[in-house]
C-alpha cells in the first residue's frame, strides 16, 4: 500500500504576497532533512506540503521523526494513497490500512475533507459510508463523535484520495533561513542552547561562537557544545561554530581590572568579539541566552552595560522565563542531559566573589579602556577554529 507525508504549513498561510518564498524555503529544508533516506517528490497545493517517497524501501518513520523537527510544519499526516479517487477505493483502502490502531481502540469518529467539489459524495456521506463499514470490521468499536481515541480523517483531494488517523503535532514556527542570519553565543549551560533553538524557531539561519580558555576550560567542554550544537542543528539545520581562544583575554582580565567588574567586562569582550565574526558571516544580530535577574550579569543594569559594548541588535529570547520553564524546552529538544555534564565553559573562569550587580557605564568603560584589550582581540580572532556542524 503507497503512503504520503502531509504537512501542513502552519504561519505561511499569513504571509500574503510572500507565501511562495516562505514554501519554498520549507521545501528546501524539507529536501536537505531527508536527503540522504531516498529520493521524494516534494509538491504544495491547498496549503499542504505532499512528500510523496519514490521508492518503496525508504524508511517513513525516519523520515516522520525528522519532519517533525522542521520549523514552519504546524501538523503532519502519515497517510494511505488510495488506487482511485473513488468511495469504493476509499473503503477498501481505510479497514486495511486502520487495522492496527483501531484495534486497539475503544471508540472513534470519521471526519472528511472534501477539497475536491467534483467528488460526487458529500462530506456527511463519505463520514456514514466510511464510519458504518469500519463498525462492521471492527465490532468492538463504538462512535464517539465528542472524545475519541481515534479519529479517522478522509482527504479527498484534487491529487487523490488520502486516509488517515490524527495528525500528528509538529514543530510549528517559520521555515529557518527566512528570518535571516544571526550569531549565537553558545556555552555548555542549559540557557544557550534552549535560545538558539528557539530563534530558529523564527526563521534566524545561526552561526555559533564559543569561547575556550585552555587550560581552564578542557577539550572536553568544548567537545560538550559540539553535541550540543548537533542536538539544535537537528531543528535548525546545519551550521558553523566558531570556537574563539580566550585566555589570554580573561587572564588579562584578572590581572588589570578592578574583581567585581570581571563577569561584566568579559561579557562585553564576547559582544566585541563576537560581532566581528557576526558581521563577516552577514550576520544581522547576536543571540544569548541570558534571563532576566538569573545570575548578577543579567541584571538590567548589567545587561545594559553589555548592549552598549556592540552597535548589533541583540535577541535574548529567554529573558521572561524562569529556570523550569528554560529546563522544560531543553528536555523536549534533548539538550540537558548533555548541559548538566560536569564540564565547564570560560565564564566560571575567575568568576569575581562579589560581582557588581548595578555596574556604571563609564566606570565599566574605562577599566576597560585603561586595559587595553585590543591587541588581544586581534590576536584571538586571528587563531579562530571553525567546526561544521550538521
Amino acid at each position: 500500500m503507497k503512503e504520503i507525508l502531509l504537512l501542513k504549513d502552519g504561519e505561511i498561510v499569513l504571509k500574503g504576497l510572500n507565501r511562495r518564498q516562505f514554501e519554498d524555503a520549507l521545501k528546501r529544508n524539507i529536501k536537505h532533512s531527508l536527503s540522504d533516506l531516498g529520493r521524494f517528490d516534494i509538491s504544495s497545493a491547498q496549503s499542504t506540503i505532499y512528500l510523496r517517497p519514490l521508492s518503496d524501501d525508504i524508511d517513513l518513520d525516519e523520515a516522520c521523526d525528522r519532519v517533525s523537527r522542521i520549523f514552519g510544519i504546524v501538523s503532519f499526516s502519515r497517510a494511505a494513497v488510495c488506487p482511485e479517487k473513488t468511495l469504493e477505493s476509499v473503503l477498501e483502502t481505510a479497514p486495511v490500512y486502520l487495522e492496527k490502531i483501531l484495534g486497539s481502540a475503544k471508540t472513534f469518529k470519521v471526519e472528511a475533507k472534501r477539497s475536491d467539489k467534483k467528488f460526487p459524495f458529500k462530506s456527511p456521506e463519505i463520514c456514514r459510508e466510511t464510519g458504518g463499514l469500519l463498525l462492521s470490521k471492527f465490532p468492538h468499536l463504538s462512535v464517539d463523535v465528542h472524545n475519541p481515541d481515534v479519529t479517522v480523517y478522509v482527504e479527498i483531494r484534487d491529487f487523490g484520495a488520502y486516509i488517515h488517523a490524527d495528525p500528528i503535532r509538529g514543530a510549528g514556527g517559520i521555515p529557518v533561513g527566512t528570518g535571516g542570519r544571526a550569531a549565537i553565543l553558545i556555552s555548555g549551560g542549559i540557557d544557550s542552547p534552549v535560545a538558539a533553538y528557539m530563534m530558529a524557531k523564527r526563521g534566524i539561519k545561526l552561526t555559533a561562537i564559543h569561547f575556550a580558555s585552555p587550560p581552564y576550560t578542557s577539550a572536553r567542554a568544548e567537545e560538550k557544545v559540539v553535541k550540543l550544537l548537533q542536538k539544535v542543528s537537528r531543528y535548525a539545520g546545519p551550521m558553523r561554530m566558531y570556537t574563539v581562544p580566550f585566555t589570554k583575554l580573561q587572564e588579562k582580565l584578572r590581572d588589570d581590572c578592578p574583581e567585581e567588574l570581571f563577569t561584566i567586562i568579559m561579557r562585553r569582550l564576547m559582544m566585541q568579539i563576537s560581532e566581528r565574526i557576526a558581521k563577516q558571516r552577514d550576520c544581522a544580530a547576536l543571540i544569548t541566552g541570558e534571563s532576566l535577574g538569573q545570575v548578577a550579569s543579567q541584571t538590567i543594569g548589567a545587561l545594559g552595560c553589555t548592549d552598549e559594548a556592540t552597535d548589533m541588535v541583540v535577541f535574548r529570547p529567554l529573558i521572561g522565563m524562569d529556570k523550569q520553564e528554560i529546563i522544560n524546552i531543553s528536555y523536549k529538544i534533548d539538550t540537558y542531559e548533555t548541559s548538566i555534564e560536569p564540564y565547564e565553559d570560560c565564564c566560571t573562569v575567575f568568576t569575581p566573589r562579589h560581582p557588581r550587580t548595578k555596574p556604571i557605564l563609564k566606570f565599566v568603560k574605562a577599566a576597560q579602556e585603561q586595559a587595553n584589550f585590543e591587541p588581544l582581540i586581534e590576536e584571538a580572532l586571528n587563531n579562530l577554529k571553525i567546526t561544521y556542524i550538521e
